[in-house]
Protein backbone atom coordinates (compact mmCIF):
# COMPACT_ATOMS: atom_id res chain seq x y z
CA UNK A 1 0.00 0.00 0.00
CA UNK A 2 1.42 3.32 -1.04
CA UNK A 3 -0.12 5.30 1.81
CA UNK A 4 1.21 3.37 4.81
CA UNK A 5 3.63 5.27 7.00
CA UNK A 6 3.49 8.50 5.00
CA UNK A 7 2.84 11.74 6.88
CA UNK A 8 0.16 13.86 5.23
CA UNK A 9 -0.15 17.58 5.91
CA UNK A 10 -3.57 19.03 6.60
CA UNK A 11 -4.65 22.24 4.89
CA UNK A 12 -2.79 24.71 7.09
CA UNK A 13 -2.39 28.39 6.44
CA UNK A 14 0.71 29.51 4.56
CA UNK A 15 2.59 30.56 7.69
CA UNK A 16 1.96 27.22 9.36
CA UNK A 17 3.05 25.40 6.24
CA UNK A 18 6.31 27.33 6.31
CA UNK A 19 6.91 26.36 9.93
CA UNK A 20 6.21 22.67 9.27
CA UNK A 21 7.85 22.51 5.85
CA UNK A 22 11.17 21.12 7.02
CA UNK A 23 9.42 18.30 8.82
CA UNK A 24 7.22 17.51 5.83
CA UNK A 25 10.23 17.36 3.53
CA UNK A 26 12.07 15.11 5.97
CA UNK A 27 9.02 12.84 6.22
CA UNK A 28 9.15 12.42 2.45
CA UNK A 29 12.87 11.60 2.61
CA UNK A 30 14.07 14.80 0.95
CA UNK A 31 15.60 17.39 3.28
CA UNK A 32 18.38 17.23 5.85
CA UNK A 33 16.90 16.18 9.20
CA UNK A 34 16.59 18.59 12.08
CA UNK A 35 18.76 18.40 15.15
CA UNK A 36 17.00 16.54 17.99
CA UNK A 37 15.80 18.43 21.05
CA UNK A 38 15.85 16.97 24.55
CA UNK A 39 13.14 17.40 27.18
CA UNK A 40 9.39 17.77 27.16
CA UNK A 41 6.45 15.42 27.51
CA UNK A 42 4.64 13.41 24.85
CA UNK A 43 0.95 12.83 25.58
CA UNK A 44 -0.46 9.92 23.56
CA UNK A 45 -3.85 8.32 23.12
CA UNK A 46 -2.57 5.02 21.76
CA UNK A 47 -4.16 2.56 19.36
CA UNK A 48 -5.63 0.94 22.50
CA UNK A 49 -6.75 4.23 24.03
CA UNK A 50 -9.96 2.72 25.39
CA UNK A 51 -8.11 0.01 27.35
CA UNK A 52 -6.14 0.50 30.52
CA UNK A 53 -3.17 -1.78 31.23
CA UNK A 54 -4.35 -5.35 31.78
CA UNK A 55 -1.20 -6.71 33.44
CA UNK A 56 2.38 -5.73 34.30
CA UNK A 57 3.66 -9.28 34.71
CA UNK A 58 4.86 -11.39 31.74
CA UNK A 59 3.90 -14.48 33.75
CA UNK A 60 0.25 -13.57 33.07
CA UNK A 61 0.70 -14.14 29.32
CA UNK A 62 -1.48 -11.17 28.47
CA UNK A 63 -1.49 -10.03 24.81
CA UNK A 64 -1.44 -6.32 25.71
CA UNK A 65 1.59 -6.55 28.00
CA UNK A 66 4.17 -5.45 25.41
CA UNK A 67 2.17 -2.33 24.65
CA UNK A 68 2.30 -1.15 28.27
CA UNK A 69 5.64 -2.60 29.40
CA UNK A 70 7.62 -2.20 26.17
CA UNK A 71 8.87 1.17 27.42
CA UNK A 72 10.94 -0.59 30.12
CA UNK A 73 11.02 -4.33 29.32
CA UNK A 74 13.13 -5.02 26.25
CA UNK A 75 13.58 -8.08 24.05
CA UNK A 76 16.45 -9.75 22.22
CA UNK A 77 15.45 -8.36 18.81
CA UNK A 78 13.41 -5.38 17.57
CA UNK A 79 12.54 -3.65 14.32
CA UNK A 80 15.21 -1.47 12.71
CA UNK A 81 13.61 1.97 12.46
CA UNK A 82 16.47 3.18 10.26
CA UNK A 83 14.81 1.03 7.57
CA UNK A 84 11.41 2.71 7.94
CA UNK A 85 9.61 4.33 5.02
CA UNK A 86 10.03 7.68 6.73
CA UNK A 87 13.81 7.25 6.49
CA UNK A 88 13.74 6.08 2.89
CA UNK A 89 13.35 2.35 3.59
CA UNK A 90 10.51 0.06 2.59
CA UNK A 91 9.10 -0.91 5.99
CA UNK A 92 6.12 1.00 7.44
CA UNK A 93 6.36 -0.66 10.89
CA UNK A 94 2.59 -0.62 11.34
CA UNK A 95 2.02 -4.41 11.49
CA UNK A 96 1.46 -5.50 15.06
CA UNK A 97 3.73 -8.56 15.07
CA UNK A 98 5.53 -8.92 11.77
CA UNK A 99 9.21 -8.16 11.22
CA UNK A 100 10.72 -9.13 7.89
CA UNK A 101 14.19 -10.61 8.43
CA UNK A 102 15.89 -7.61 6.80
CA UNK A 103 13.93 -5.25 9.06
CA UNK A 104 15.30 -6.73 12.30
CA UNK A 105 18.05 -5.36 14.52
CA UNK A 106 19.49 -6.59 17.76
CA UNK A 107 18.03 -4.95 20.83
CA UNK A 108 19.46 -6.71 23.89
CA UNK A 109 21.22 -9.11 21.53
CA UNK A 110 24.21 -7.93 19.53
CA UNK A 111 24.03 -10.90 17.15
CA UNK A 112 22.30 -14.28 16.82
CA UNK A 113 22.61 -17.46 14.82
CA UNK A 114 20.51 -20.55 14.07
CA UNK A 115 22.81 -23.56 14.48
CA UNK A 116 22.05 -27.02 13.06
CA UNK A 117 24.29 -29.26 15.13
CA UNK A 118 23.07 -29.31 17.80
CA UNK A 119 19.84 -27.58 16.71
CA UNK A 120 19.88 -24.32 18.64
CA UNK A 121 19.78 -20.54 18.49
CA UNK A 122 22.73 -18.71 20.01
CA UNK A 123 22.30 -15.09 21.09
CA UNK A 124 25.24 -12.87 22.03
CA UNK A 125 24.16 -10.02 24.32
CA UNK A 126 25.36 -6.43 24.14
CA UNK A 127 27.77 -5.60 26.93
CA UNK A 128 27.15 -2.73 29.32
CA UNK A 129 23.33 -2.66 29.22
CA UNK A 130 22.19 -1.59 32.67
CA UNK A 131 19.07 -1.96 34.77
CA UNK A 132 18.48 1.39 36.52
CA UNK A 133 18.27 1.52 40.28
CA UNK A 134 14.80 0.87 41.69
CA UNK A 135 14.62 1.76 45.40
CA UNK A 136 13.24 -1.11 47.43
CA UNK A 137 13.52 -3.49 44.48
CA UNK A 138 17.08 -3.56 43.09
CA UNK A 139 20.36 -1.77 42.71
CA UNK A 140 21.51 -0.70 39.27
CA UNK A 141 23.36 -3.59 37.61
CA UNK A 142 24.31 -5.02 34.23
CA UNK A 143 22.02 -7.27 32.20
CA UNK A 144 23.48 -10.78 31.79
CA UNK A 145 22.64 -14.07 30.12
CA UNK A 146 21.23 -15.30 33.43
CA UNK A 147 18.44 -12.69 33.14
CA UNK A 148 17.42 -14.17 29.79
CA UNK A 149 17.45 -17.72 31.19
CA UNK A 150 15.40 -16.63 34.20
CA UNK A 151 12.87 -14.78 32.07
CA UNK A 152 12.18 -17.69 29.72
CA UNK A 153 12.06 -20.32 32.46
CA UNK A 154 9.58 -18.15 34.37
CA UNK A 155 7.45 -17.62 31.25
CA UNK A 156 7.35 -21.36 30.57
CA UNK A 157 6.34 -22.13 34.14
CA UNK A 158 3.15 -20.08 33.93
CA UNK A 159 -0.17 -21.95 34.13
CA UNK A 160 -1.48 -19.29 31.72
CA UNK A 161 1.08 -20.13 29.02
CA UNK A 162 -0.41 -20.75 25.59
CA UNK A 163 -0.61 -24.51 24.94
CA UNK A 164 2.21 -25.84 22.69
CA UNK A 165 3.79 -22.37 22.30
CA UNK A 166 7.19 -23.48 23.61
CA UNK A 167 6.93 -27.20 22.85
CA UNK A 168 9.70 -26.81 20.25
CA UNK A 169 12.07 -25.43 22.90
CA UNK A 170 14.43 -27.50 25.02
CA UNK A 171 16.55 -25.96 27.76
CA UNK A 172 17.82 -22.38 27.82
CA UNK A 173 21.45 -22.11 28.90
CA UNK A 174 23.73 -19.25 29.87
CA UNK A 175 26.93 -20.35 28.15
CA UNK A 176 28.78 -17.41 29.63
CA UNK A 177 27.95 -13.92 30.92
CA UNK A 178 26.88 -12.64 27.50
CA UNK A 179 25.90 -15.79 25.55
CA UNK A 180 22.53 -17.52 25.71
CA UNK A 181 21.82 -20.82 23.96
CA UNK A 182 18.24 -21.88 23.20
CA UNK A 183 18.35 -25.60 22.49
CA UNK A 184 15.55 -26.66 20.14
CA UNK A 185 13.72 -29.99 20.10
CA UNK A 186 12.61 -29.29 16.54
CA UNK A 187 12.71 -26.51 13.98
CA UNK A 188 9.85 -24.02 13.80
CA UNK A 189 9.53 -21.25 11.23
CA UNK A 190 8.37 -19.00 14.08
CA UNK A 191 11.53 -19.37 16.18
CA UNK A 192 12.57 -15.71 15.92
CA UNK A 193 9.04 -14.48 16.70
CA UNK A 194 8.61 -16.79 19.69
CA UNK A 195 12.07 -16.29 21.15
CA UNK A 196 13.21 -12.81 20.20
CA UNK A 197 10.48 -10.26 19.40
CA UNK A 198 7.09 -11.84 20.10
CA UNK A 199 4.27 -11.26 22.52
CA UNK A 200 5.84 -13.54 25.11
CA UNK A 201 9.59 -12.95 25.11
CA UNK A 202 10.32 -9.94 27.34
CA UNK A 203 13.41 -9.95 29.52
CA UNK A 204 12.99 -8.99 33.17
CA UNK A 205 15.22 -9.16 36.26
CA UNK A 206 14.62 -11.72 39.01
CA UNK A 207 14.53 -8.88 41.56
CA UNK A 208 11.24 -7.63 40.10
CA UNK A 209 9.68 -11.09 40.32
CA UNK A 210 10.87 -11.38 43.93
CA UNK A 211 9.39 -7.96 44.80
CA UNK A 212 6.09 -8.72 43.06
CA UNK A 213 5.91 -8.27 39.29
CA UNK A 214 2.14 -7.68 39.23
CA UNK A 215 2.58 -4.43 41.18
CA UNK A 216 3.38 -1.56 38.79
CA UNK A 217 5.45 0.12 41.51
CA UNK A 218 8.00 -2.72 41.37
CA UNK A 219 8.56 -3.07 37.62
CA UNK A 220 11.99 -2.23 36.22
CA UNK A 221 13.75 -2.94 32.94
CA UNK A 222 16.51 -1.87 30.60
CA UNK A 223 14.26 0.14 28.23
CA UNK A 224 14.23 3.87 27.45
CA UNK A 225 11.64 4.78 30.10
CA UNK A 226 10.68 3.82 33.65
CA UNK A 227 7.07 3.48 34.80
CA UNK A 228 6.61 6.14 37.47
CA UNK A 229 2.82 6.38 37.80
CA UNK A 230 -0.27 4.41 36.86
CA UNK A 231 -3.91 5.33 37.38
CA UNK A 232 -6.20 2.58 36.11
CA UNK A 233 -8.65 3.91 33.55
CA UNK A 234 -6.77 7.20 33.29
CA UNK A 235 -3.06 7.12 32.50
CA UNK A 236 0.34 5.40 32.43
CA UNK A 237 3.26 7.75 33.06
CA UNK A 238 6.80 6.86 32.00
CA UNK A 239 9.93 8.87 32.84
CA UNK A 240 13.29 8.91 31.05
CA UNK A 241 15.69 6.14 32.02
CA UNK A 242 18.98 7.98 32.73
CA UNK A 243 21.13 4.90 32.06
CA UNK A 244 19.48 3.75 28.82
CA UNK A 245 22.01 2.21 26.45
CA UNK A 246 20.79 3.01 22.92
CA UNK A 247 21.60 5.87 20.54
CA UNK A 248 20.25 7.16 17.23
CA UNK A 249 22.36 8.41 14.34
CA UNK A 250 20.96 11.55 12.69
CA UNK A 251 22.92 13.57 10.14
CA UNK A 252 26.00 11.46 10.85
CA UNK A 253 25.96 12.21 14.57
CA UNK A 254 25.01 9.89 17.45
CA UNK A 255 22.37 11.11 19.91
CA UNK A 256 21.64 9.43 23.23
CA UNK A 257 18.08 8.17 23.65
CA UNK A 258 15.39 8.88 24.70
CA UNK A 259 14.86 12.53 23.79
CA UNK A 260 11.72 12.94 25.90
CA UNK A 261 11.71 13.50 29.65
CA UNK A 262 8.28 11.97 30.00
CA UNK A 263 5.79 9.85 28.06
CA UNK A 264 2.13 9.64 29.08
CA UNK A 265 -0.47 7.17 27.82
CA UNK A 266 -3.96 8.63 28.19
CA UNK A 267 -6.84 6.18 28.59
CA UNK A 268 -9.85 7.77 26.87
CA UNK A 269 -12.86 5.50 26.41
CA UNK A 270 -15.03 7.80 24.30
CA UNK A 271 -14.20 8.57 20.66
CA UNK A 272 -15.62 12.08 20.79
CA UNK A 273 -13.43 12.86 23.81
CA UNK A 274 -10.38 11.47 22.00
CA UNK A 275 -11.09 13.75 19.03
CA UNK A 276 -11.59 16.78 21.26
CA UNK A 277 -8.29 16.02 23.00
CA UNK A 278 -6.25 15.95 19.78
CA UNK A 279 -8.11 18.93 18.30
CA UNK A 280 -7.34 21.08 21.34
CA UNK A 281 -3.78 19.71 21.78
CA UNK A 282 -4.57 18.15 25.15
CA UNK A 283 -2.77 15.20 23.59
CA UNK A 284 0.03 15.40 21.04
CA UNK A 285 -0.69 12.16 19.20
CA UNK A 286 -3.85 10.12 18.57
CA UNK A 287 -2.90 6.81 17.01
CA UNK A 288 -6.25 5.54 15.75
CA UNK A 289 -9.04 7.58 14.17
CA UNK A 290 -11.97 6.16 12.24
CA UNK A 291 -11.91 7.48 8.66
CA UNK A 292 -15.38 8.99 8.95
CA UNK A 293 -14.13 11.55 11.48
CA UNK A 294 -11.04 12.63 9.55
CA UNK A 295 -12.59 15.34 7.30
CA UNK A 296 -14.00 17.25 10.25
CA UNK A 297 -10.75 17.00 12.23
CA UNK A 298 -8.74 18.22 9.24
CA UNK A 299 -11.11 21.17 8.98
CA UNK A 300 -11.11 22.07 12.69
CA UNK A 301 -7.38 21.46 13.28
CA UNK A 302 -5.64 22.02 9.92
CA UNK A 303 -2.15 21.95 11.44
CA UNK A 304 -2.39 18.24 12.28
CA UNK A 305 -0.08 15.81 10.49
CA UNK A 306 -1.64 12.57 9.23
CA UNK A 307 -0.75 8.97 8.38
CA UNK A 308 -3.13 6.39 6.96
CA UNK A 309 -2.80 2.63 7.43
CA UNK A 310 -4.82 -0.51 6.91
CA UNK A 311 -5.93 -1.72 10.32
CA UNK A 312 -3.73 -4.43 11.81
CA UNK A 313 -6.88 -5.99 13.26
CA UNK A 314 -9.01 -8.30 11.18
CA UNK A 315 -12.74 -7.83 11.79
CA UNK A 316 -15.13 -10.79 11.77
CA UNK A 317 -17.94 -12.56 13.57
CA UNK A 318 -16.81 -15.99 14.71
CA UNK A 319 -19.55 -18.60 14.39
CA UNK A 320 -19.12 -21.43 16.89
CA UNK A 321 -18.63 -24.53 14.75
CA UNK A 322 -19.21 -26.72 17.81
CA UNK A 323 -22.81 -25.48 18.21
CA UNK A 324 -25.94 -25.83 16.13
CA UNK A 325 -26.73 -24.31 13.72
CA UNK A 326 -23.17 -23.17 12.97
CA UNK A 327 -21.84 -26.73 12.81
CA UNK A 328 -23.27 -26.74 9.27
CA UNK A 329 -21.08 -25.04 6.65
CA UNK A 330 -24.20 -24.18 4.63
CA UNK A 331 -25.48 -22.04 7.50
CA UNK A 332 -22.12 -20.33 7.88
CA UNK A 333 -21.95 -19.56 4.17
CA UNK A 334 -25.53 -18.26 4.29
CA UNK A 335 -24.58 -15.90 7.13
CA UNK A 336 -21.84 -14.45 4.93
CA UNK A 337 -24.13 -13.98 1.92
CA UNK A 338 -26.76 -12.27 4.06
CA UNK A 339 -24.41 -9.38 4.86
CA UNK A 340 -24.08 -6.52 2.36
CA UNK A 341 -20.35 -5.98 2.74
CA UNK A 342 -20.10 -3.40 -0.04
CA UNK A 343 -22.72 -1.31 1.72
CA UNK A 344 -20.84 -1.66 5.01
CA UNK A 345 -17.71 -0.28 3.33
CA UNK A 346 -19.59 2.68 1.87
CA UNK A 347 -21.96 3.52 4.73
CA UNK A 348 -20.11 2.37 7.85
CA UNK A 349 -16.52 3.00 6.77
CA UNK A 350 -17.10 5.98 4.44
CA UNK A 351 -15.61 3.98 1.60
CA UNK A 352 -12.31 3.49 3.45
CA UNK A 353 -12.02 -0.24 3.98
CA UNK A 354 -10.65 -3.24 2.11
CA UNK A 355 -13.16 -5.98 1.32
CA UNK A 356 -10.71 -8.85 1.84
CA UNK A 357 -7.58 -8.37 3.98
CA UNK A 358 -7.78 -11.15 6.58
CA UNK A 359 -6.46 -13.61 7.70
CA UNK A 360 -3.53 -12.65 5.47
CA UNK A 361 -2.36 -9.02 5.41
CA UNK A 362 -1.80 -7.33 2.01
CA UNK A 363 1.69 -6.12 2.99
CA UNK A 364 2.93 -9.69 3.42
CA UNK A 365 4.58 -10.12 0.05
CA UNK A 366 3.97 -13.58 -1.40
CA UNK A 367 1.57 -14.68 1.33
CA UNK A 368 -1.47 -12.63 0.34
CA UNK A 369 -3.79 -13.26 -2.61
CA UNK A 370 -6.29 -10.55 -3.51
CA UNK A 371 -9.99 -11.38 -3.74
CA UNK A 372 -9.95 -11.37 -7.55
CA UNK A 373 -7.49 -14.29 -7.43
CA UNK A 374 -9.71 -16.37 -5.17
CA UNK A 375 -11.92 -19.21 -6.45
CA UNK A 376 -15.60 -18.51 -7.12
CA UNK A 377 -16.61 -20.33 -3.92
CA UNK A 378 -14.69 -17.77 -1.86
CA UNK A 379 -15.72 -14.77 -3.92
CA UNK A 380 -19.41 -15.51 -3.37
CA UNK A 381 -18.94 -15.16 0.40
CA UNK A 382 -18.30 -11.46 -0.20
CA UNK A 383 -21.28 -10.95 -2.51
CA UNK A 384 -24.62 -9.82 -1.09
CA UNK A 385 -27.07 -12.57 -2.01
CA UNK A 386 -29.97 -12.83 0.47
CA UNK A 387 -31.89 -15.08 -1.93
CA UNK A 388 -29.17 -17.74 -1.95
CA UNK A 389 -28.71 -17.27 1.81
CA UNK A 390 -32.36 -18.22 2.35
CA UNK A 391 -32.00 -21.21 0.01
CA UNK A 392 -28.98 -22.48 1.94
CA UNK A 393 -30.77 -22.02 5.27
CA UNK A 394 -33.77 -23.98 3.96
CA UNK A 395 -31.48 -26.71 2.63
CA UNK A 396 -29.80 -26.94 6.05
CA UNK A 397 -33.17 -27.35 7.78
CA UNK A 398 -33.84 -23.75 8.85
CA UNK A 399 -36.52 -22.49 6.43
CA UNK A 400 -37.77 -20.03 9.05
CA UNK A 401 -34.34 -19.00 10.24
CA UNK A 402 -33.27 -19.16 13.88
CA UNK A 403 -32.23 -17.00 16.84
CA UNK A 404 -28.70 -16.76 18.24
CA UNK A 405 -26.73 -14.57 20.63
CA UNK A 406 -24.15 -12.14 19.21
CA UNK A 407 -21.53 -11.03 21.72
CA UNK A 408 -19.31 -8.00 21.13
CA UNK A 409 -17.05 -5.74 23.16
CA UNK A 410 -18.36 -2.42 24.43
CA UNK A 411 -14.71 -1.27 24.30
CA UNK A 412 -14.71 -1.29 20.46
CA UNK A 413 -16.56 1.79 19.11
CA UNK A 414 -16.48 0.33 15.61
CA UNK A 415 -18.29 -2.83 16.69
CA UNK A 416 -20.76 -1.01 18.90
CA UNK A 417 -22.02 0.65 15.71
CA UNK A 418 -21.51 -2.37 13.46
CA UNK A 419 -23.33 -5.01 15.55
CA UNK A 420 -26.88 -3.63 15.06
CA UNK A 421 -26.14 -3.16 11.35
CA UNK A 422 -25.19 -6.84 11.01
CA UNK A 423 -28.28 -7.84 12.98
CA UNK A 424 -30.49 -5.85 10.61
CA UNK A 425 -29.06 -7.64 7.55
CA UNK A 426 -29.48 -11.06 9.14
CA UNK A 427 -33.07 -10.32 10.08
CA UNK A 428 -33.84 -9.95 6.36
CA UNK A 429 -33.15 -13.69 5.90
CA UNK A 430 -35.03 -14.72 9.03
CA UNK A 431 -32.07 -14.91 11.41
CA UNK A 432 -32.47 -12.98 14.64
CA UNK A 433 -29.36 -11.87 16.53
CA UNK A 434 -29.73 -11.04 20.22
CA UNK A 435 -27.03 -8.43 20.90
CA UNK A 436 -24.84 -8.87 23.97
CA UNK A 437 -22.45 -5.93 24.56
CA UNK A 438 -19.77 -6.99 27.05
CA UNK A 439 -17.04 -5.14 28.97
CA UNK A 440 -13.56 -6.13 27.79
CA UNK A 441 -12.44 -8.23 30.76
CA UNK A 442 -15.59 -10.35 30.62
CA UNK A 443 -15.46 -10.44 26.80
CA UNK A 444 -11.95 -11.90 26.77
CA UNK A 445 -12.66 -14.23 29.67
CA UNK A 446 -15.74 -15.61 27.92
CA UNK A 447 -13.61 -16.66 24.93
CA UNK A 448 -10.64 -17.97 26.91
CA UNK A 449 -12.96 -20.16 29.03
CA UNK A 450 -15.03 -21.16 25.97
CA UNK A 451 -18.21 -19.66 27.40
CA UNK A 452 -18.61 -17.09 24.62
CA UNK A 453 -21.80 -16.75 22.61
CA UNK A 454 -22.51 -18.65 19.38
CA UNK A 455 -21.80 -15.43 17.48
CA UNK A 456 -18.69 -13.56 18.67
CA UNK A 457 -17.97 -10.26 16.92
CA UNK A 458 -14.34 -9.35 17.45
CA UNK A 459 -11.09 -7.97 16.11
CA UNK A 460 -8.00 -10.14 16.01
CA UNK A 461 -4.51 -9.13 15.02
CA UNK A 462 -3.08 -10.33 11.75
CA UNK A 463 0.11 -11.04 13.75
CA UNK A 464 2.33 -12.64 11.07
CA UNK A 465 1.79 -15.07 8.20
CA UNK A 466 2.20 -18.40 10.02
CA UNK A 467 0.76 -17.24 13.33
CA UNK A 468 -2.36 -15.73 11.78
CA UNK A 469 -3.53 -19.17 10.64
CA UNK A 470 -2.10 -21.17 13.55
CA UNK A 471 -3.56 -19.12 16.37
CA UNK A 472 -6.99 -18.74 14.77
CA UNK A 473 -7.85 -22.09 13.20
CA UNK A 474 -5.77 -24.88 14.76
CA UNK A 475 -7.75 -27.15 17.07
CA UNK A 476 -7.69 -25.99 20.68
CA UNK A 477 -5.86 -22.70 20.04
CA UNK A 478 -7.00 -20.05 22.50
CA UNK A 479 -7.60 -17.44 19.77
CA UNK A 480 -9.88 -19.82 17.86
CA UNK A 481 -13.29 -18.41 18.84
CA UNK A 482 -15.04 -20.33 16.03
CA UNK A 483 -13.88 -23.56 17.73
CA UNK A 484 -12.88 -24.75 14.27
CA UNK A 485 -11.46 -28.28 14.36
CA UNK A 486 -10.01 -30.30 11.49
CA UNK A 487 -7.15 -32.78 12.14
CA UNK A 488 -6.08 -32.63 8.48
CA UNK A 489 -5.86 -28.84 8.67
CA UNK A 490 -3.86 -29.10 11.90
CA UNK A 491 -1.43 -31.47 10.19
CA UNK A 492 -0.94 -29.00 7.32
CA UNK A 493 -0.12 -26.27 9.85
CA UNK A 494 2.44 -28.52 11.53
CA UNK A 495 4.03 -29.06 8.14
CA UNK A 496 4.13 -25.31 7.47
CA UNK A 497 5.99 -24.41 10.67
CA UNK A 498 8.45 -27.27 10.09
CA UNK A 499 9.28 -26.01 6.57
CA UNK A 500 12.48 -23.96 6.30
CA UNK A 501 11.98 -22.83 2.69
CA UNK A 502 10.00 -19.58 2.93
CA UNK A 503 8.81 -19.73 -0.68
CA UNK A 504 7.35 -23.16 0.00
CA UNK A 505 5.69 -21.83 3.18
CA UNK A 506 4.16 -19.00 1.17
CA UNK A 507 2.61 -21.45 -1.26
CA UNK A 508 1.28 -23.68 1.53
CA UNK A 509 -0.20 -20.78 3.48
CA UNK A 510 -1.94 -19.34 0.41
CA UNK A 511 -3.61 -22.73 -0.10
CA UNK A 512 -4.56 -22.97 3.59
CA UNK A 513 -6.04 -19.47 3.46
CA UNK A 514 -8.35 -20.42 0.58
CA UNK A 515 -9.36 -23.60 2.41
CA UNK A 516 -10.28 -21.86 5.65
CA UNK A 517 -12.13 -19.05 3.92
CA UNK A 518 -14.21 -21.62 2.02
CA UNK A 519 -15.14 -23.26 5.33
CA UNK A 520 -16.49 -19.91 6.54
CA UNK A 521 -15.90 -20.34 10.28
CA UNK A 522 -16.39 -16.57 10.41
CA UNK A 523 -18.53 -13.97 8.79
CA UNK A 524 -15.63 -12.36 6.92
CA UNK A 525 -15.94 -8.58 7.31
CA UNK A 526 -14.10 -5.68 5.63
CA UNK A 527 -10.86 -4.40 7.16
CA UNK A 528 -10.99 -0.62 7.66
CA UNK A 529 -8.34 1.95 6.99
CA UNK A 530 -7.56 4.04 10.05
CA UNK A 531 -5.60 7.24 10.61
CA UNK A 532 -3.10 8.59 13.09
CA UNK A 533 -2.88 12.35 13.74
CA UNK A 534 -0.24 14.37 15.55
CA UNK A 535 0.76 17.98 16.02
CA UNK A 536 3.72 19.26 13.96
CA UNK A 537 5.87 19.76 17.06
CA UNK A 538 6.01 15.95 17.35
CA UNK A 539 9.25 15.28 15.48
CA UNK A 540 11.02 12.20 14.12
CA UNK A 541 7.74 10.35 13.62
CA UNK A 542 5.73 9.28 10.59
CA UNK A 543 2.97 6.99 11.82
CA UNK A 544 5.07 4.00 12.90
CA UNK A 545 3.25 1.73 15.34
CA UNK A 546 5.32 -1.28 16.37
CA UNK A 547 8.85 -2.70 16.22
CA UNK A 548 7.95 -6.16 17.49
CA UNK A 549 4.67 -7.41 18.87
CA UNK A 550 2.68 -4.22 19.53
CA UNK A 551 5.88 -2.70 20.98
CA UNK A 552 6.01 1.06 20.38
CA UNK A 553 8.62 1.87 23.05
CA UNK A 554 11.60 2.36 20.69
CA UNK A 555 9.40 4.55 18.47
CA UNK A 556 8.52 6.88 21.34
CA UNK A 557 12.17 6.89 22.45
CA UNK A 558 13.08 8.50 19.11
CA UNK A 559 10.39 11.19 19.15
CA UNK A 560 11.27 14.68 20.30
CA UNK A 561 9.15 17.76 20.97
CA UNK A 562 9.94 21.02 19.18
CA UNK A 563 9.16 23.35 22.09
CA UNK A 564 9.68 26.53 20.06
CA UNK A 565 7.29 25.41 17.32
CA UNK A 566 4.72 24.46 19.93
CA UNK A 567 4.87 27.99 21.35
CA UNK A 568 4.65 29.54 17.88
CA UNK A 569 1.46 27.59 17.28
CA UNK A 570 0.02 28.97 20.52
CA UNK A 571 0.31 25.96 22.82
Amino acid sequence: MKTLGHALLGGAAAALLAIGGAYAAYAQGGEKPEKPQYGGTLEVATMFATLSALSWDPHDWNWKLNHDTGQFYEQLVAGDLDKSKRKGGKHPFVADAYLATEAQRGELAEKWELVDNPLSVVFTLRKGIMFPEKPGVMQSRELTAEDVVFSFNRLRSSPKALPTYYDFLGDVVAKDRYTVVFNLKEYTAEWDYRLAWGFYSVIMPKEVADAGATNWKNVNGTGPFMLTDFVAGNSNTYTKNPVYWDKEKIGGQDYKLPYLNKLVYRTIKDEATQHAAIRTAKIDLLETINARYVPELKKSAPQLQWAKRLSILGSFMALRNDMKPFDDVRVRRAMNMAINKKEIIEAHYSGEAMMHAYPMYPDWDGYFDSLDKMPASVKELYEYNPKKAKELLKEAGYPNGFTFKMQFCSCAPDHVDLAPLLAAYLEQVGVKAELQPTEYGAFLSAMSTRKHAAGYLMNSSHTNPTTSIRKSFVSGAMWNPAMFTDPKYDAKMNEVVATRDENKRKEMLREMTVEIMDQAPYIWLPTPYVYAAWWPWVKNYGGEMSVGSIRPGPIYARIWIDQELKKKLGY
